[in-house]
């Protein structure tokens, strides 16, 4: 198969995802891989700190600051974590794939999320600490602000819907096997995080009631 040239997967990624994966893996399948890991370990950490409301807590400097140092080192042990727990379960309904190459198909199929951090600079423009408050009193006080807010909300929303289908897809050519194992796979990665998780939570629960 021919190879895609390396300008293009940025691009292609997001319309040819299995002939994209496929075109880098035979190639170098660790090509830019680190690099996309701490991008979306950067873009995962605005989100977090966006959810969790630390603006109330910190200033805006602090808390981009953190995003900048955390976010890229977490983005990289996530990938190998989750690239060898879904090597593992792929290779349970016959997946193919080596470690690097799974990784490969994580990181990339990550472009989409990635290209949300373009959305952060007007963002954080229009709306500043307000994008990491509880309060969101600029937001809140300005119905035209709050519209742009929701649009943005929906861009992002429709982004990582796509995202998780290019993923499915990547990870199911590197696995050689369908989009439908690839989901099943993923469940099974859920199942073995999951499940440990919580039991331990209903066991610490249980030593908390009883008297």
């Amino acid at each position: 198969m021919e190879t895609q040239p390396r300008t293009l997967p940025w691009l292609t990624i997001w319309i040819h995802p299995r002939r994209t994966i496929r075109g880098i893996v035979d190639s170098d399948p660790e090509y830019q891989a680190v690099i996309l890991a701490m991008l979306v370990g950067f873009a995962y950490a605005l989100n977090q700190a966006s959810a969790r409301n630390l603006g109330d807590t910190l200033s805006l400097p602090a808390i981009l600051t953190i995003c900048t140092v955390a976010g890229p080192i977490g983005g990289i042990i996530l990938l190998y974590v989750v690239g060898a727990l879904l090597r593992w379960t792929g290779s349970w309904l016959g997946g193919q794939a080596s470690l690097v190459e799974v990784c490969a198909a994580i990181a990339w199929s990550s472009v989409p999320s990635v290209c949300i951090l373009i959305l952060w600079i007007p963002k954080l423009a229009l709306f500043g600490k307000d994008l990491f408050t509880s309060t969101m009193p600029r937001i809140s006080a300005n119905p035209f602000l709050a519209l742009i807010f929701l649009g943005f909300a929906i861009v992002e929303v429709s982004i990582a819907v796509w995202a998780f289908v290019v993923l499915l897809k990547c990870l199911g050519e590197v696995h050689r096997f369908s989009a439908w194992k690839a989901l099943a796979t993923l469940f099974l990665s859920g199942l073995i995080v999951g499940v440990p998780i919580f039991g331990l939570l209903v066991f610490l629960s249980g030593l908390t009631i009883t008297p």
